[in-house]
C-alpha cells in the first residue's frame, strides 16, 4: 500500500481503453512506416520536455512521426494542437542531443493519422520547428 495507507487508484476503464488504442495506432504506424522503407530508431521516447510516438530514418531523413487515433482522419489531424507540436519539437531536440550521430540528417516532423475501417494518412512535414 501506498504511504497514504489506501489503495492505489486503478486507471479509469476509458483511459485504459484510449491507452490501447493508442498503442494499437503506434503499431499500425509502424508497420506502415516500415513498408515504406523507413527503420524506426525509437517508439514512445519520453523527456522533461514531451513524447514523440516514433523516431524513424529513410536514407539521411530522420522523421519524428506524432501518431494520432480518432472516430475520423479529419478529427485526427485536428487533434496535433500547436501546444502539442511544440512539445514534440523540444522532445526532438532532446533525442538528437541524446543521439548526436543523427545530428546532421535532414529532420522532419510528420503526423500518421490512423481511423477505423481507414488505411493510415501520413502527413509528410505536418509542421515544421520554424518559430
Amino acid at each position: 500500500m501506498p504511504p497514504s495507507g489506501r489503495p492505489p487508484k486503478a486507471a479509469a476503464p476509458e483511459r485504459v481503453a484510449a491507452f490501447h488504442t493508442g498503442l494499437s495506432a503506434e503499431a499500425r504506424a509502424v508497420a506502415w512506416l516500415t513498408a515504406k522503407g523507413y527503420r524506426v530508431l525509437a517508439r514512445r521516447f519520453r523527456s522533461p520536455y514531451g513524447e514523440i510516438d516514433i523516431v524513424a530514418r529513410r536514407r539521411n531523413l530522420l522523421a519524428f512521426v506524432e501518431v494520432k487515433a480518432r472516430a475520423t482522419l479529419d478529427d485526427a489531424a485536428w487533434a496535433v494542437t500547436p501546444r502539442q507540436q511544440q512539445r514534440i519539437i523540444n522532445a526532438a531536440q532532446a533525442w538528437l542531443m541524446t543521439h548526436p550521430e543523427h545530428a546532421e540528417f535532414e529532420l522532419r516532423f510528420d503526423a500518421m493519422l490512423i481511423a477505423p475501417k481507414r488505411l493510415p494518412r501520413h502527413l509528410l512535414a505536418a509542421f515544421d520547428a520554424s518559430p
